[in-house]
């Protein structure tokens, strides 16, 4: 395992990093026992991954739990990371519903209180913004709240994680260039570039980290998904249209012949293009067993593409229709 710095945070992250939210949801084809859930996290750690990203809504908290319990005594040897902004200790979660948002410096002390205790720990590495809206980054009272949380010692560092879907380029720019931001968390795989090259533009003038959620591209790039996948409504994949899906596979065909060159399958090349990037810090794949732990962490061994198979695979992509991407998010 190779390991990178967080942008101006100096932490120091593994290139590849757990993302525990499948831990404490089941929307990604498979409910993860307890049991099963804390073998993740320790073979992760075996495997070199010092890197866990969460967030207080997964499983009401479910997900922080079992980090907390599993590295109960290791604080110094994990880096912990964890999301706050929806309101689920007033809400109920239905279905794939958004929750309502809060970002108040009051809310923002009892949110990070509890994932506090959660974690069975006194600081996170790394606190976040979950999927804010432009106003929210905007609000000075929210980020100077941030920035006393790291004088009092509860957090070192921030990030803004982008979302729910793809787009939000407005967000992830006026984070860098009005906060202090240490990371930003964004979808970014070799078929879906944008809004990741901007964002990577502007995170290596600004030393931010890049994190990357969805590599695969849901599925798409470790052959989980074929032409004839049928998704469940319940999956968080259910917005991949089979459409989608069939032209995302068409664009794999495409890049078969530069893995092939490089000795690597697609799955291989997904995130050995990605890891060539300088702007980004960790990649975040969506696992769900030991096994898919073992193949992602193996890939994370300094050997990455070269700048001209690098180019080709940004050149193929700038060849694609475009896609919708939403200049900022609705304010509401």
């Amino acid at each position: 395992m190779k390991y990178r710095k967080l942008g101006k945070s100096g932490i120091e992250v593994s290139e590849i990093g757990f993302g525990a939210w499948t831990l404490g949801l089941d929307w990604w084809g498979k409910k993860i026992e307890d049991d099963e859930a804390k073998r993740m996290l320790k073979r992760a750690f075996d495997l070199g991954i010092t890197y866990f990203e969460t967030g207080d809504i997964y499983g009401r908290g479910k997900s922080e739990k079992l980090i907390g319990e599993v590295f109960a005594g290791m604080r110094n040897q994990v880096v912990l990371s964890t999301k706050y902004g929806y309101d689920i200790y007033s809400n109920e979660q239905i279905g794939h519903k958004e929750l309502p948002q809060k970002f108040t410096p009051e809310f923002t002390d009892f949110a990070l209180q509890k994932s506090l205790e959660r974690l069975q720990t006194d600081y996170v590495d790394v606190y976040g913004l979950h999927n804010p809206k432009i106003s929210t980054i905007k609000n000075r009272l929210v980020i100077n709240t941030l920035d006393k949380k790291i004088k009092d010692g509860k957090i070192k560092s921030y990030q803004v994680a982008l979302g729910p879907a793809i787009g939000w380029t407005e967000e992830g720019l006026e984070s860098m260039r009005s906060t202090n931001t240490a990371a930003v968390q964004t979808v970014y795989n070799i078929l879906e570039q944008n809004p990741g090259n901007i964002l990577m533009d502007e995170a290596e003038k600004r030393n931010v980290g890049i994190l990357v959620r969805v590599p695969d591209a849901s599925g798409i790039l470790t052959g989980k998904v074929t032409a004839d996948t049928k998704i469940s409504e319940k999956d968080h994949r259910s917005v991949r249209s089979g459409d989608w899906i069939k032209e995302s596979l068409k664009k794999v065909d495409q890049l078969m012949p530069i893995a092939k060159r490089n000795g690597l399958n697609i799955t291989e090349l997904a995130i050995k293009f990605i890891l060539s990037q300088k702007s980004v810090s960790s990649v975040l794949p969506t696992v769900v067993s030991e096994e898919e732990i073992e193949m992602f962490a193996q890939m994370s061994d300094g050997n990455y593409l070269n700048n001209s198979d690098k180019n080709e695979v940004i050149s193929l992509f700038a060849q694609w229709p475009p896609y919708e991407i939403k200049a900022s998010a609705q304010t509401a």
